[in-house]
Parts: structure tokens; sequence; C-alpha cells
């Protein structure tokens, strides 16, 4: 278009002065700007070509234009305003001119033949640029300069060149310097580097050393900030400063020029690029250098290294000749996995992974040492760029597979990334995922750390990133590690700068660093001492008692073989300053309250983090001394403690926290003094009578009318705090019991308390005081909420102990001795008003009263009952989003409102109460749908109810269970559809714990059970528990088969034709597998009732998976009720348009007629009927039936054989030609094939209905041959490791024959196609990857499928191409009805689809408006793709991928065969990995937006496009 102007306006007039001055004349519009560049630029290649005309007046004109019109223009520009980052019409149309009008001066200074005007023009540009005027003049600068740069002389405007370099440079590198100078400032910087240097590195290698020189002064960025400018400008100059060998070079050329790769900043520069940089641009400049850096070498092929900064550390970067291919391979993989990243989508990755092992592999090998430089880095753009994302967990889930990849890597500083990470990504993550990360992070550390360039104190604040709880116990194999990694570095570790001498003269550096710190730790500062002080941090005591532990361990390690008592000694050297403080705690009052506090909070980190890990406490020693150690100091502590909570010595806000310290350390007292022997006259048992009776005390001197000032209502909360604590302690121990059974003292002051009573605020006085504390503290709201959790607990105590007071209702009880336990409806209604003032984290205690009231009061206040528990589920669903305290009041609430007597007297009188508890039962499966774990808590506790133990199991009624049996119901059919970033969390989360004590968070976290599998194993087990000799247990069992069969029936109905793996799928599975579990139970009786409708199942469209839970059902049931055969014959006689493929149903139950009439003495009549109705379908029409049929006949014709019937030798020869015609069928086609498959399918082959029925089989075996997706597979190890319900040894748990699980996923695949078997775990490298994938997994049933396309084609009368479109893949109609239509109009041979039922979709023909009709149509389902395209390749096509891949070729360089086959890629996964390993190319389209893909459709409809426009070219460039 440009030249069609250029061409209009010089036909108009051939003298340029005329055509100039017409333009340069008027408003300086945009278009008037660039129409006169047009112009200037074509008499500029009209002068080159020597074909202009008017000789000298050209130079003159464009010398005019140039001062005349075109300078003043740009001045005018300077000052006018260029917009942001995000400019508006004005700004966009002032860049507009400003480009076009410095593009047509570079023309004017070619044109006008002298370089004065050049030299000129750019002296005055030069000068505004270093005047440091306004941001558009530095940018028309800028603009300027790049325009005539290229016309000035190397040698005569050297100096200008050098100082215009100098200033672009600085310009360039200063962007980020100020970031206040946002928007055109930054503009004019980036345009600096982008074009202006670009330009210049033009005139030749003078300039170029000026630039380089100047980003060699700058050095290697220390900020992440100073990293994008410097990699703006590199890049920009990739060209020239990374040069390829070219043949217009002179033999001194490369000298001239600098080379990159041999400098030490470069490579620091482009470290940074990658690790630190913010932005997604920044790190791809960086790579882009890389990259370039690596192609490079390739090609100049001499041998190049690049040394540290100093010294005689890993090269940066070296590159040699004889292992050029080895290095290529290394690097691609390298920026492949880096740009992958980028992508930010998790399935991306998976494919890319197997690339990680020869990365590292080549990366830490002895020769390449060098490489982890660079490659340490990738660690932080794995673990930290994309993991800390808190809310999208699936990096951090594809993070943990990376870290444990990583912590076999040696590098020598990571430290800051690690902690990095563990603060990012340790805080909203499922517990277990969220502790392995921290294992493996800690075993990367270990690894990485260079030990000499860190010191003790950096370990130990590292350590204490991780969380004890999750991942470092001691005991554990992390704990050993680290202990044993202490031990053979502790003398390497960098030392501090103010050593301290201690005193040990033969002890480690370990050791001085813990006794130092031990010492550090209990002095108390000067300024601290006074009583207001705030209670210290608990992060130092936990940084001691871990630092005491590990070295002590670490000693214990190194005297294993020889000195054993030496470990006693350090820890007694270590704690010596503790002991001796805690020793004063009885005797001197005047001990600074920091000291004191300090030393309690170590004593009990020292405890909690004392106790091993999956071993007995018994064999630690040191754990023994820890014992010995507290038991010494019991007296001193106690003292203390009873002194501080009952001499009014607490008074403040603050002091509530010293208040919980005290208690908690009295608590892990008692629990001490239990585990080594209880006795009356202890310590403990002399401070716990004082304490409950100062504490009684206390509460009713403030009762009597008392003012209430601060220190007496605060006095008032530690004295109910101590009683709650007393009493937890008695519940929990009974050898605490101080009184007798009979009410004492304290019941009875409990008992009279009035229950939710508010603590009144302190007088106005004391309020500034108050107010001033609470800031730093709690506020009254919390202390008061506290105060009343606590009456709660003391209640909760008291009604388990008196819980047989309780009477049915409050007219029984003329004088409560104890109001609160003998008059319950008040109390009950009490508990509902403290659930309206405590905060959702101080409930436990009302709900735990709940739970011994609701039984009792049911009956007569069943209204009262209702509204407790419709209040309490309302604080529990408010709470799913709340981890920490949801869990433990979902399982107090499920304790008291699913408590066998509340839902035995609910189903009894079957009132409003019975309802409303199904109501929140259903409920509470609805909200498993979205938080895993909910319905297990529920179902585990239920089940474990009604079964009382696994000795009697057969004596329990299970006359509650019949009323709820609704919920084993759901629990049987229970499990959720995952999305990909969910079902990625569960894979992961159960490759840890497969794991076992390898990864410590196995050994430290309580296995919650909460994975979804777990509610249906709960309920397998439970119901594999029952026996059918119980008549309860037999109703019940009963009962829910019928059930199931209805819910089979209904969801039969709700969607007659489902997809594979889909929810209806799924359900359908999981009701067929537990009828085989319950089978054992049924009798002829009950059978009797349900035997037609599981017949009726079998003549259901059903997939794979259930057709052979149905077959093999009613297999098991011919086997032991022989006389259900007849019903059995019965399903042979229906019409046949009720059959269709379904009739293969018992087909296949025929072929295992020996198993049937195993118990059957009279065979011959069976066999003979059998023989009948098979014969008949052996002539079906329908080839997969006739395949059937042929299969059962055989079976029952080696019957016959074996019996020696003579009945049936008049039909020998005819069954026996026909079995030899199949079995000798010619060797092509599909027939043979097919024949051949399914009798090696393994459930005609392999399986035995009888000898392999058993859990595994069921649940895990059937689902995996028949190609259920993984989800549904349950592996019998979780059966086992749930051990809620005990295991029934009656029970066969376990596969007889061990060759079943062997097997892999049969070839056959009439009934299984569309299915997957899981991913192989170890897989191959991909030879070629795309960049937004996911691998589908490896499952293809290998079907010899024809395509007979030519016949109808030509009845069709149509021409045809040879391009086969496969779109397979694709899932939506509407996509696959509009390439069905463009297929049709450019004449493909074919459109292969997944299945041939997409054409009945609306949607499909809305968009195929009848092509399908005309268009051959294939069914090649997903599963078969690699064996046809494996069989199209050996036709002679050519696979054509169309897929954005590392080595995808751009659509408009390719030249498509002749027979070409175009495979469509997922609408969202694309192609997956293992199909693009079949391709011959991978063909992308070019793209010019920010977009990243096109629709499935247009992507097809382009290929399809431009296959049909090369083909009839190319046959006439052949006819010509």
């Amino acid at each position: 278009m440009e030249w069609v102007l250029a061409e209009t306006l010089l036909s108009q007039s051939r003298d340029p002065r005329v055509l100039l001055g017409a333009l340069c004349r008027g408003e300086a519009s945009a278009e008037r700007v660039e129409t006169l560049r047009f112009l200037l630029q074509r008499l500029e290649d009209e002068e080159a070509r020597g074909g202009g005309g008017g000789a000298g007046a050209l130079p003159e004109a464009a010398r005019e234009v140039a001062v005349g019109y075109l300078v003043p223009l740009l001045r005018g520009l300077r000052g006018r305003p260029a917009g942001g980052a995000d400019p508006g019409p004005p700004a966009r149309h002032h860049r507009r001119v400003l480009r076009a009008a410095s593009a047509a001066l570079r023309s004017c200074a070619r044109l006008a033949g002298g370089p004065q005007l050049a030299a000129a023009l750019a002296e005055e540009a030069l000068r505004d640029l270093l005047a440091g005027g306004p941001a558009s003049g530095a940018e028309a600068a800028v603009e300027v300069l790049a325009a005539v740069g290229p016309c000035l002389r190397p040698r005569e405007d050297g100096p200008l060149l050098e100082r215009v370099a100098k200033a672009a440079l600085a310009l360039a590198l200063g962007a980020d310097r100020d970031r206040d100078e946002a928007g055109p400032a930054e503009d004019a910087a980036a345009l600096a580097a982008g074009r202006l240097l670009p330009a210049l590195g033009q005139c030749g290698g003078a300039v170029l050393r000026v630039v380089w020189s100047g980003l060699v002064a700058a050095g290697a960025p220390s900020e992440p900030d100073c990293v994008r400018p410097q990699l703006l400008v590199l890049s920009a100059l990739a060209e020239r400063l990374l040069p390829e060998p070219r043949a217009d070079r002179g033999p001194g050329a490369g000298e001239e020029e600098p080379d990159a790769r041999r400098c030490w900043r470069f490579w620091r520069t482009v470290q940074a690029g990658l690790a630190q940089a913010q932005d997604a641009l920044t790190r791809k400049r960086a790579r882009y250098l890389l990259q370039r850096a690596v192609e490079v070498s390739a090609e100049l092929g001499a041998h190049c290294t690049c040394g540290p900064q100093a010294g005689n550390g890993p090269s940066l970067f070296w590159w040699s000749e004889k292992k050029k291919d080895e290095l290529l391979k290394f690097w691609e993989n390298y920026i492949l996995i880096m740009e992958t990243l980028e992508g930010n989508q998790i399935h991306v990755i998976k494919p890319v992974l197997p690339k990680l092992n020869s990365l590292f592999e080549y990366a830490v090998s002895e020769e390449n040492v060098y490489y982890w430089t660079i490659n340490g880095r990738t660690f932080r753009e794995l673990s930290v760029h994309q993991v800390p994302r808190p809310a999208d967990r699936k990096w951090f889930s594809i993070g943990i597979e990376i870290t444990e990849v990583f912590s076999h890597l040696c590098f020598s500083s990571s430290r800051r990334n690690e902690e990095d990470v563990l603060q990012c990504t340790m805080i909203t993550h499922q517990i277990l995922l969220r502790g392995a990360a921290q294992c493996y992070l800690l075993q990367t550390a270990m690894n990485l750390v260079d030990v000499e360039k860190v010191s003790l104190s950096d370990v130990s604040t590292l350590l204490m990133s991780l969380r004890q709880e999750e991942s470092l116990g001691r005991g554990t194999s992390l704990w050993t590690e680290l202990c044993d990694w202490l031990r053979v570095n502790e003398s390497c570790f960098r030392r501090a700068s103010a050593s301290i001498s201690i005193g040990l003269p033969e002890t480690s550096s370990l050791n001085a660093y813990v006794k130092n710190l031990v010492q550090e730790y209990i002095k108390s500062p000067a300024w601290e001492t006074g009583e207001d002080c705030l209670m210290p941090d608990w992060f130092e005591a936990k940084l001691v008692a871990m630092m005491v532990l590990l070295a002590v361990d670490v000693e214990g390690m190194k005297t294993q073989y020889s000195e054993k008592r030496r470990t006693q000694n350090v820890l007694r050297i270590f704690l010596d300053p503790l002991l001796e403080s805690l020793m004063k705690f009885g005797t001197n009052a005047y001990m600074p309250l920091l000291e004191t506090d300090r030393c309690l909070q170590v004593l009990l980190k020292l405890l909690h983090t004392c106790m091993l890990k999956g071993s007995s406490a018994q064999d630690d020693e040191v754990f023994t001394f820890l014992q010995s150690f507290v038991m010494s100091a019991t007296e001193s502590i106690s003292e203390f403690i009873l002194r501080r909570l009952t001499m009014n010595e607490l008074s403040s806000v603050s002091d509530l926290d010293r208040c919980h310290l005290y208690l908690m350390v009295l608590t892990e007292l008692i629990n001490t003094h239990l585990k080594v022997g209880w006795k009356r006259g202890n310590p403990i048992w002399r401070v716990i009578s004082p304490l409950k009776n100062a504490s009684i005390r206390h509460l009713q001197e403030i009762d009597s009318g008392q003012e209430p000032t601060l220190a007496r209502q605060i006095q008032r909360v530690i004295s109910m705090a101590a009683l709650a604590m007393v009493c937890e302690a008695v519940d929990e121990k009974p050898e605490l019991q101080l009184d007798s059974l009979d009410a004492g003292p304290m019941e009875r002051f409990l008992s009279s308390l009035p229950l939710n009573h508010t603590l009144q605020k302190p007088h106005m006085e004391e309020q500034s005081s108050f107010f001033e504390e609470s800031s730093a503290s709690q506020g009254w709201g919390k202390i008061v909420a506290q105060y009343i959790h606590d009456q709660w607990v003391c209640l909760s105590f008291l009604l388990r102990k008196y819980h047989t007071l309780i009477p049915a209702s409050e007219g029984d009880v003329l004088e409560p001795i104890l109001p609160a336990i003998q008059m319950p409806v008040r109390t009950l209604q009490s508990a509902l008003g403290a659930l309206t003032v405590l905060p959702s984290d101080q409930v436990l205690p009302v709900f735990h009263c709940m739970k011994v009231l609701v039984p009792k009061l049911l009956t007569s206040s069943e209204s009262l009952c209702v509204e407790s528990f419709d209040m309490a589920w309302k604080i529990v669903s408010a709470l799913s989003n709340t981890q920490l305290i949801f869990w433990s009041n979902l399982k107090a609430f499920v304790q008291f409102v699913f408590d066998t007597k509340v839902l035995t007297i609910a189903a009894k009188i079957k009132g409003r109460a019975y309802f409303k508890i199904k109501e929140i039962m259903y409920k509470i499966i609805e909200m498993s749908a979205v938080k895993t774990g909910v319905f297990n808590t529920l179902i585990s506790y239920c089940c474990k109810s009604w079964i009382v133990s696994a000795s009697n199991v057969s004596q329990v009624s299970l006359s509650s269970a019949k009323n709820y049996s609704e919920l084993v119901l759901e629990a049987c059919i229970f499990g959720t559809v995952f999305r990909r970033d969910q079902r990625l969390i569960q894979d992961v989360q159960t490759y840890i714990e497969n794991l076992g004590h390898d990864c410590a968070a196995n050994t430290v976290i309580e296995n919650t059970k909460r994975e979804d599998h777990y509610v249906r194993i709960c309920a397998v087990k439970f119901l594999c528990l029952l026996h059918g000799s119980n008549v309860s247990h037999k109703l019940f069992m009963e009962d829910l088969a019928i059930k199931l069969l209805d819910k089979d029936e209904l969801v039969s109905r709700s969607r007659t034709r489902y997809y594979v793996n889909s929810q209806q799928h799924r359900l359908k599975n999981r009701i067929w597998q537990t009828l085989l579990v319950l089978f054992p139970s049924f009798d002829q009786n009950f059978l009797n009732r349900i035997i037609d409708k599981i017949f009726q199942a079998g003549f259901i469209n059903n997939q794979a998976s259930i057709k052979y839970l149905i077959e093999w059902i009613i297999i098991l049931i011919l086997h032991k009720f022989p006389q259900f055969l007849l019903k059995f014959w019965d399903c042979f006689s229906y019409g046949e348009e009720n059959f269709k493929t379904s009739i293969c149903t018992f087909l296949s139950v025929l072929s295992h007629l020996d198993i049937i009439t195993q118990n059957i003495p009279e065979k011959k009549p069976i066999l003979k009927q059998a023989l009948i109705i098979v014969l008949q379908w052996c002539f079906n029409h329908n080839f997969s039936i006739r395949l059937y049929a042929l299969v059962a006949l055989k079976k029952i014709w080696s019957m016959c054989k074996t019996l020696h019937i003579e009945e049936f030798d008049a039909l020998t020869s005819v069954i026996e030609s026909s079995l030899n015609q199949v079995e000798n069928m010619p060797g092509t086609g599909n027939a043979k094939k097919n024949w051949q498959r399914i009798q090696e399918h393994f459930f005609f082959a392999a399986f035995h209905p009888v000898q392999d029925y058993c859990l595994e089989t069921i649940f895990y075996i059937l689902p995996r041959l028949s190609g259920l997706v993984e989800d549904e597979w349950i592996a019998i190890g979780k059966f086992t490791r749930f051990t809620d319900i005990p295991l029934d040894a009656g029970f066969q748990w376990y596969l007889s024959p061990a060759h079943l699980c062997e097997l892999k996923p049969g070839d056959w695949a009439q009934q299984d196609a569309g299915s997957h078997s899981g991913e192989a775990a170890s897989q191959s490298e991909w030879m070629d990857v795309q960049k937004k994938i996911i691998p589908w997994k490896n499952n293809t049933p290998d079907l010899d499928l024809e395509l007979v396309f030519q016949d109808r084609v030509a009845k069709l009368g149509k021409s045809i191409s040879r391009l086969i479109v496969v779109a397979s893949l694709i899932d939506k109609p509407t996509n696959l009805g509009g390439l069905c239509r463009t297929c049709e109009a450019f004449g493909a041979s074919a459109l292969v689809v997944g299945s041939l039922q997409c054409v009945r979709d609306k949607q499909f023909q809305g968009l195929s408006v009848s092509a399908e009709q005309w268009l051959p149509l294939l069914e090649v389902k997903p599963p078969q793709l690699i064996d046809f395209l494996q069989q199209k390749k050996a036709e002679g096509y050519t696979v054509i991928g169309v897929e954005q891949t590392a080595k995808s070729i751009d659509l408009t360089q390719y030249s498509f065969p002749e027979r070409s086959l175009l495979l469509l890629g997922n609408e969202r996964e694309g192609i997956p990995a293992n199909l693009i390993q079949q391709l011959d190319v991978c063909v992308e389209i070019p793209q010019q937006g920010i977009i990243r893909s096109l629709n499935v459709h247009v992507s097809g409809a382009l290929l399809i496009w431009e296959y049909t426009r090369q083909q009839p070219l190319r046959h006439g460039d052949t006819e010509s």
C-alpha cells in the first residue's frame, strides 16, 4: 500500500521539489508526515538504483525538507507530552508523528549526499538528550539519533558516535534507578536500548567497544531492579555481542567486536535474570541471551571458557567442540524447562519432568561441575518463582516433586531461596503436603548449602522456618539425617564474628554454640526486669530446645560405640544453667519475671521436642534424663506456680499469658509423674488440692459483692482457668481423683455457678491502664470468652462424672444438690446461650456437654434438642474454611448429634429430631463435595459406634443403623470427580504416604484418613464385618442391596447413554462393586426378589467396567444357585431390538459355563440348552455378537467333548468346522486379529469368578484392567491402613492367584473402548513436548481399523484428496460439527472422530448442516490412536500434528505431502505427549497477538485450506 501511494504521487509530478513542498505545507498530521516518509523512501530507492531524476535538485530538496520542515517539527514535538505506559489517542498520535518524522529525516540525510547534515542533526539531538529536559524531549532526541546515527561515518565522526553511544547507554541503564520517573522517561530508556544502541552498533567495532566497556564497568547487577535494563541492552545488541561467523567478514573482523561469552559479568547478569527477575519479559531476555550464546558457540566450534570473577572456582560457561552434541542437548533441555515453567499451567510440566533427570545427571557429573552456577538457580525458578502462590495449589504439588529431585544436588548457596519458599508456601496447604515439602526443602538445604559460608546461627534460623509438628520431629529419618550432617560438617561452619570463650576446652563448635545459646537465653536483659513486662515470644525457647537436643543427639552419634555416659554429661552441661534457675523458683521470690518465663518456656519446649516419633520413649536415654531432670525440679516449680496463681501476684491483662504458661507446665509435670509412676505424696499431689481450694475461695470472695477492679477480675479468670485445668487432668487421669465419687465442695460450687455470667469491666479509673495493655495482649471480650469456656470445661467434667444423676425431666428432683446436673433443661438452654456468645474456637466444651445432655432430654424436650442441633450445625458449617479449628469442632458435633443413643431414640419416636438428623446428614455429604474429609468423620464415627468389637460383632444389633441405612448407601457410592489440580494433589498425597518412614512427615503427622477413598473403605469394611447368620445384619444388608439396585435404576433412567469415567459411570461402578461385596449374604429367597433387576441391568447399555461387574455377579448367582438358570435362559428370548450389543453380556456369562455348572451333577441338559442358544447367535449379522457367541461356543463345546456326550455327535461336524474356520481364517484383516484378542482378554483367559473373588479384585484389579480412571482404583493397602474399623479374619482380603495382579489391560476393546490406564511409573523421556499439555495416559487397545472410503465416495460422485483429518481428541460437538462441514467443503478423504454417536447431537447437526451425510466418517477412540497412526504410516501417510511444540514448523514454511494425516488436539490439553512422539512433524500457525492459541476448529480449517491450496499447485506443476 505504501508503494502504491508513493507511485501515485510520483505519477502526478516528477519534480521532487513540487511534491515535497506540497507535503510540507499545512498541518503536520500523522498521515501527512507518514506520506512524506513513504515518498522520501521511494525517492531514496530510485536514487540507489541510479534512476532518480533531477540530478542536483533532489539533494537540495531533501536538505530543504530536513532543515525547513522536519527539524522545526521535531523541535516542536519535544515539549509535548508523550504519554505513559497506557497512552491515550493524543499520545499515540504524537508517537506516530515522531516516528515518521525521524524516519523521513534519515532519508533526507541520505539523499542530501554530504555527511554534514547527519552530523549536525546528531549534534543537536545529543545536546537535547544531555540537557535532561522533558521526557518527551528525550524520546524525540533518541528517535532522531536512531534515525541519523547509521548515516554517520565511523572514522570522521568517531568522537561524536562515542559520545552518542555513552549517552544512550547511560539513559538505558538508568531507567530503573529512579522509579519516580515512570512513564515517558522509561519509554525513552527502552527506546534508547531497543532502537538507538542497535542502530549505533552498525557503525563499526569502535562504537560497539564503547558500549561494551560501559556495560562491563556497570558490573553484575546486585539487585533485581538493576537486571532489567542491563538485559534489555544486552538482548538488543545480542547479534553484535554474540556474533555468528559470516562469510562476508574479513580476516580480522572477528577481533574488532567483543565476545560476551568470555566475560564473567555477562554470565552473572544472565544468571540474575533467570533467578531474580520479577517480570516474565526480563526472564525471557535472559533465556534468549543464553540460547544465543549456545547457538553461537555451536556455530563457531571453537573452545570457549569463562571463569569466575576471582579464584579457581567453577567455570561460569565453557564450550568444547568434542562435546558439542552433549552440550547442545543439555542447554536445549535447560532452556525448554525454563520456558515451560513460564506457561504457568500445571499440565505443561509433566512431559518435561523426565528431562530434569538427564539434566541433573549431566550437571552433577565430575567433569561438569561448572554447570552448578546456573543450574542451581533453577531451584529458585522452580520452587520460589512458581510455588509460592497460595491460591494456586497446583504449583505447590509439583514443587514437592521438584524439590525431591533437587535434594540430591550439591550447590553452593541457596539458603535465602529456601527461606523464601518456606515463608511463602507453608501456610495454606494440606498438612501432609506441607510437611513433605518442608522435609524435602531441608534435605535440599543440607545438600545445597556451602557450609563454609554459613554459620550455625544461620542454620538454626533456617530450622526455625520448619514446623516440628509437621516435619522435623525428633527420632524421624529427617532428624537423623540432620544430626549426621551437623556431625560431619560441625568443624567447617563459618565462625561467628564475636566468639565467646566458654570454658569447654575439648568440645566441638556445635557444643560451644549451644552452651552459649542456653546461657544467653536465660540471662534477663536489664531493661526488662520489671513486674509489668510482657511475656517473651516462644520463638527463642523453641530455637534453644531444638538446638540442645540436636547437639545431644549429634554427640550420641559420636559416642555410640564408646562412652555412653558422655551424652548425658553433655546434656547436663547444657542444662545446668536452666536447672540452677529452676531450683531457685521456690525459694527466691525476687527472681526476674522474664527469667522465670524463659525457663518455663524452654522446659516445655524441651519436653515437647524430646518425644521420639515412631519409637519407644523408654529406650531414649535423653528422654530418661530429661524426666529425672524435671522430677528433681518439680517441687520448686510447682511451689512457684502455686504461689503465682493463688497469691494475687497476677493482676494485669498480660499476666493471663503467664497463667496459660503456668498451667501448661503444671499439666506437663503431671504427665511426667504419671509416666514415671504416680505416688500419693509427690509434690504435684501437694499442689493440686491447694490450687483447687484457693481457686474456689477466690471465686467465692469475688462473688461476695466486692468492687470489680481489674486485679480482681483477672484473678477470677485465672482461678476459673486453674479449676478447668484440674478438672481436665482428673478427667483424663483418674489417679488424680482427690475426693470420693460423692459430690464434694468443688462439684457443688461448680454446679451452682451462674452459667454464661459475663465479667464486668474494671472501673473507670483503671480503664486507661487496661486499654494500654489490651493493645499488646488480649481484649476484654476474649478474656470473658475464655472465662465462659473454662466454666463449660468444668461443667463438662461434672456431667461426665455424674451422668447417672441426670434426670429425664426436671420435675423428678425436688431439691437438687447439683443444680447444673439435676436441672438438665436449664443447662441445655444455657449451652445454647453460650454458643451465641462464645467465639468458634471456644465451643468444644459446650458440644461435649450437649453430648451428655441431649440423649437424656430427647424424649421430653425434643424441640430444645432440635434447636441445639441447628445452632451447632450453623457454627460448624460457618467454620468450613477455617482449617485450624474446623476439624475438632466437626468431630465433637458429629459425636453428639450422631451418638448411638440419640440415633436410636430419634428413630424410635420418628419426630422432628429424626428428620433434622437426616437433613444434617445430607448437608454433611453435600459439604464433602467441596471439602475433602468431612464425610469421613461422620461415617467413621457411626460405623465404629455400630460395631462394638470384631469378636462379638455378630451379636451386635443394627436396629439403629437400619433406620439410617441411607448413610451407608451414600458412603458406598461416595466419591468426587476431581478437577485436574485436585487430582494432582491427591496423587501427590498418595505418593507421599507410600514413601512411609522415608518421608519424615508420615512419621510426625497422624494420618487423618481424609482422602475420599476412606469413606467407601470404611463402609465396605463395616459391611464385611456383618454376618448373614445374624437376623438384624441380614435384614440391614438386604435393605441396602435393594436401595443400591433402585439407585442404579435411577441413574440409568437419568441418562440412557453416558461417557466413560463420567459421574454416572462412576456411580454405577460403585453400586455394583458394593453389591458384589454383599453377595455372600444373599440367600435364595432374597435373590428371588432381586434377580429380575439384576438381569434387567444386563440389558442396559453400560460401560465396560460395569458390564464385567454385572456379568461377574450373574455368574456367582448361577454358580451358587443353579435353579436360576431357567430365568437366565429366558433372557435370550427377548426380541432382537432389545439386545443389540447388550446380548454380549449374557454370552460372556455363558463363556464361564464350566464354573456355573461346577456343582451340578447332571450337566447334559444345561449344555444342550446352551448349545441351542449359542449356535443361533453365531450367525448374527453383528460382528461383535458373533465373536462373543464363538467364544462361548468354544467353551461349551470343549465341555461337551470332555464329558463325551453322544447326543451331540450330529453337531460335531458343523461346530468344529465353524471353529476351525474362525481359527484358520486368512491372516489379513480385522476378523482374525479380533478373534485372537478376545480370547486373550483377561475376562475370558485369566479371570476366575470364584477363585478371584476378593476385595482387591473388586476395587483395584478389575477397575484397572477395565480401563476405569485411576481415581476409582482403591489399593488393598488402603483397606489395611484404615484401622478405625477392624479386619474380619474370615473375609478373603487378598488375591489368591497372583498372575491376575500382573496383567495389563487387554487389547480387546469391544466393551473397553474409550478407557485408559494409569501412566507408567517409569516414563521415558519424550523426544518432543508441547508447551501447554499433560501427557495422555498410555493405554491403546490395538484395533486394526480399515478405511473403506473409496466405494462410498465413488457413489457420491466426488473427487477427493488424500487428506485424513483426525479429530478423536476433540470433545465439543460444536467443534466437531464445524470440522465436518469444513472437511466436506474442501474434499477431505475422511474425518476420524472419537465416537460416531456425536452425529446425533443437535449442536453437531446445527453446524455440520448435513455434511456428515456426504463425508466418510470413521470412529477411532483416543486409546486406539497410536495403532491407527502407525497403520496409516505403514500405508505411506505423513502424520502431521497441529500443535505448538519445541520443534514445530511454521505453517507458512511447510509443504504438505499428498498423503497427509492431520491430527488435531483436545480443546484444553492439546495433543498428548505420547501421541506427539508418533508424529512425523508438528506444524504451528504463526500468531501476532497476545492469546497463544486458536479454537481447534479454526486451527484445523486453516491447515485444511493450506493443504487444499498447495495440492492443485503441485498437480499443476507436475502436469506442466
